[in-house]
């Protein structure tokens, strides 16, 4: 499997790219998340466990890796986001389980799952 760090760096760069050929579409993109994913009833950690919970579902790479970055910015832990991956197994099989392999890649990339796994 590629390096996931690699590839979501890769993506970005690709969408900055995007948005300056495009920067009226950018800027619009971008006030719907900001709206949507600001503090509300709901915590932006929750709201990003739930958008990763879609990406996985959907089998977006390009979100999966995004918004698994920022759960992890908003706070969630390592198990809480593995918990939305499991949501995402039950509600999307295979798409699910596939897409949480990179999830699973990209935290190990990252040290997070060192603890976990000396616990197992």
């Amino acid at each position: 499997m590629e390096n996931q760090s690699k590839l979501s760096d890769q993506i970005h760069d690709m969408w900055d790219l995007y948005r300056k050929c495009l920067p009226d579409v950018g800027k619009a993109y971008d006030e719907l998340p900001m709206e949507v994913y600001k503090e509300g009833a709901l915590p932006e950690k929750i709201k990003r466990l739930m958008a990763l919970t879609g990406a996985l579902v959907h089998g977006c790479q390009a979100c999966v890796l995004f918004q698994t970055d920022k759960a992890l910015e908003a706070g969630a832990a390592v198990d809480e986001i593995l918990e939305a991956c499991a949501v995402a197994v039950s509600l999307g099989g295979t798409m699910g389980a596939g897409e949480t392999t990179r999830v699973v890649k990209f935290l190990d990339e990252k040290g997070l799952l060192d603890e976990l796994k000396d616990r197992r």
